[in-house]
């Protein structure tokens, strides 16, 4: 498993193009925090209705004005809610929160109050409660959020908003060391074509490579370096044997990923320091303990 999102057209991109590493929320988690948000705006109705209509004393006197008191208070909720909650909370409402949840911009900065009050309006209007033709605008946003790659609803279009996870999963696993005399040429390594699933092949069979029993372990370490080795250039250095070249591979890919992550969440604390505290800086590569991992006569590292 790499440091990095394997999605990355789902990122975001700073105004200083630096690609943030973050979420984006999807349908299902969107849905139960409008679940929340929708019980907390049909309480302050319950709650608003009656209050308005009394401190007025339309109950009984006017049903024009009463009819006019009750579409206004209906906006104010509706509207008023979430705007007043996105604006003031940066990007956030009750539902949202407790999701992890959060509004921001479509570079990743937080945002304003013309923002909230567009989605508020465009959602009110066309999503929820959905005051123009409900049913054809609830089908039209729902399908609008399937299909579009980074999850936006209408008011998210209209208002150049996107909704992300607050917080993401962290890395996990053991990643070996570079051994310190690879250093310099793993630095030189061009890894693009390496995909995922290889250098988590490779990292899990280090790992385990102490409780594999041979000829297995050498014959699967074989396999894994010349796959490895078919994909990425420069060769090693002659003579290096199979584990250290293996360590040397995922390590240096792994220094490279959080380096890009380091960079992404010093951009993410400037633009949210209260939720991403700035990182400290990567420590420099650590030694690799020596495997007991020989591959035999035959093996491509030291063949080529």
């Amino acid at each position: 498993m790499s440091v990095t999102s394997s999605e990355p057209d789902h990122r975001l991109v700073s105004g200083e193009a630096v690609q943030l590493e973050v979420r984006v929320a999807r349908v299902g988690s969107r849905a139960l925090a409008l679940m929340i948000d929708v019980v907390g705006q049909l309480v302050m109705l319950i709650i608003l209705l009656p209050v308005a209509m009394l401190s007025m004393g339309v109950l009984a006197a006017d049903a024009a004005l009463a009819s006019a008191v009750q579409v206004i208070t209906v906006i104010l909720v509706f509207v008023a809610y979430q705007t007043a909650w996105e604006t003031l909370s940066g990007g956030r409402t009750p539902g949202k929160f407790v999701l992890g949840l959060r509004v921001v911009r479509d570079d990743g900065g937080p945002i304003r109050f013309r923002h909230a009050i567009t989605r508020a309006l465009v959602g009110a209007t066309l999503e929820w409660p959905g005051l123009l033709l409900p049913v054809i605008t609830w089908f039209a946003s729902i399908t609008t959020m399937l299909t579009n790659a980074q999850g936006k609803r209408l008011g998210d279009l209209a208002a150049g908003t996107i909704v992300i996870h607050d917080r993401t999963p962290m890395t996990w696993g053991w990643v070996p060391g570079i051994p310190p005399h690879l250093v310099p040429w793993a630095s030189t390594l061009d890894l693009t074509a390496l995909d995922d699933d290889l250098a988590l092949a490779c990292r899990h069979f280090l790992a385990r490579s102490r409780s594999l029993s041979e000829p297995f372990r050498s014959r699967l370490g074989e396999r894994l370096a010349g796959e490895v080795m078919a994909l990425t250039t420069p060769r090693p250095p002659m003579g290096t044997p199979g584990w250290a070249y293996l360590a040397a591979v995922v390590g240096e890919r792994h220094r490279r990923a959080a380096t890009r992550l380091a960079t992404a969440r010093r951009a993410q604390a400037t633009l949210w320091p209260e939720l991403f505290p700035t990182p400290p800086p990567i420590p420099a590569p650590r030694a690799a303990a020596p495997l007991p991992l020989s591959l035999p006569a035959a093996d491509p590292l030291n063949s080529r």
